[in-house]
């Protein structure tokens, strides 16, 4: 049986949180000061809302936003093409034991966020509200 069976699917240790803040972090840093060589990935404002660290630290996915979420693709593109100098910047500036491969993906919270908006705002939503509220009255 798996050492850690009884804690399977109760999210990320502390471990896997504080590796996973200090990556993104570093990884913020690096790409605000531009230490990247590559004229476009330096010509975009990219925001690192959240590294997920796997449980053996091998796997870091860093879910990344540009500004004003234009040229998605372009700015995955460039990261991805630029992982080795990105991942060699960032071990050098962190003191772990082994680097971990990143990976990008784009964040969608903020799309998941204005759907979600959008869903109440709908009249057959605020309509099956209201007849709550009128029954939790009596």
């Amino acid at each position: 049986m798996a050492k850690n069976s009884k804690f399977a699917g109760a999210g990320p240790s502390q471990r896997q949180l504080r590796v996973g803040e200090l990556i993104r972090r570093t990884l913020s840093e690096v790409l605000n000061r531009g230490e990247i060589h590559d004229p476009d990935l330096n010509r975009m404002s990219i925001t690192v809302s959240e590294v997920r660290v796997t449980p053996d630290l091998r796997i870091a996915t860093a879910f990344v936003l540009p500004l004003g979420g234009k040229d998605k693709e372009e700015a995955l593109q460039a990261l991805a093409r630029n992982k080795g100098e990105i991942r060699h910047v960032i071990t050098k500036q962190m003191s772990v034991k082994h680097s971990p491969d990143i990976r990008f993906m784009l964040d969608d919270t903020f799309d998941r966020i204005e759907e979600t908006n959008r869903l109440f705002a709908s009249e057959a939503v605020r309509r099956d509200l209201a007849k709550d509220d009128d029954a939790g009255e009596d």
